[in-house]
């Protein structure tokens, strides 16, 4: 009996990456577990559409940046695998850690696996965004998170298919997280070493950072008002 050969898609949002995109796919080609992998060039002003088809990656271009939730819920149309890995364009050489997460997925111990970047890479930001979306994910499911922001994360096709429409820009990690525990997905929290570039500290990082507070706030408050119109009783009437 031919034994079914499960395929693995890698699905990767990218703006400007030429100078980190080579050694991210590098570094997940080199697993030699992937069977494709699908770049999203979201509206990048750089080479990094044409760096990565170079590199064997199929490539879906916006004409203009969409954001991280609009690139990664059309890109999703195209894989072809069973399982999916989202996967960061600035990993580099610890992109290869991501194929980890495929394991749980593959042995039906989880629904959806994230990434959970070790203690210093956590916490090379300011820590608002990821503590604002750990307190609006308690709030709304009760579930403590350790990871609500990472975007390194693994599930069957299916399941992120009917998480759709994912949050826009920013918003869409912690989105997905408070979407699947409200559907009943299992979520398994995996630590890797993995590591990635973070805006630094100077203007372009404080605008970077302030719009993705703002997408992360916005996808809380839309699960928010989800949550009051669906289990507020009508009191019409009495």
């Amino acid at each position: 009996m031919v034994k079914h050969h499960h395929l693995v898609s890698v699905l990767i949002p990218a703006y400007n990456e030429r100078a980190r995109l080579p050694s991210t796919l590098q570094a997940l080609w080199s697993t030699g577990k992937v069977d494709e992998i699908i770049v999203v060039d979201d509206g990048s002003q750089d080479q990094t559409g044409v760096i990565a088809e170079a590199w064997g990656a199929k490539v879906i271009r916006f004409e203009h940046n969409q954001g991280k939730g609009r690139a990664l819920s059309v890109g999703l149309a195209f894989t072809r695998g069973e399982s999916v890995l989202l996967v960061d364009a600035d990993l580099q050489e610890s992109a290869a850690q991501t194929i980890r997460l495929l394991e749980p997925i593959r042995q039906g111990e989880a629904d959806l696996a994230i990434a959970v970047f070790p203690r210093q890479e956590a916490g090379k930001g300011f820590g608002l965004a990821r503590k604002t979306a750990q307190l609006g994910i308690k709030y709304l499911t009760g579930t403590v998170v350790h990871a609500p922001l990472s975007g390194q994360r693994a599930a069957k096709k299916e399941v992120f298919q009917n998480l759709l429409p994912f949050s826009g820009g920013f918003g869409i990690e912690v989105g997905m997280y408070i979407d699947a525990l409200r559907k009943g997905y299992r979520i398994m929290e995996i630590p890797l070493l993995v590591s990635h570039c973070p805006p630094g500290r100077d203007w372009a990082g404080f605008l970077h950072r302030g719009k993705q507070f703002s997408q992360i706030c916005l996808a809380l408050s839309t699960r928010l008002l989800q949550s009051k119109t669906r289990f507020t009783p009508q009191e019409e009437g009495k």
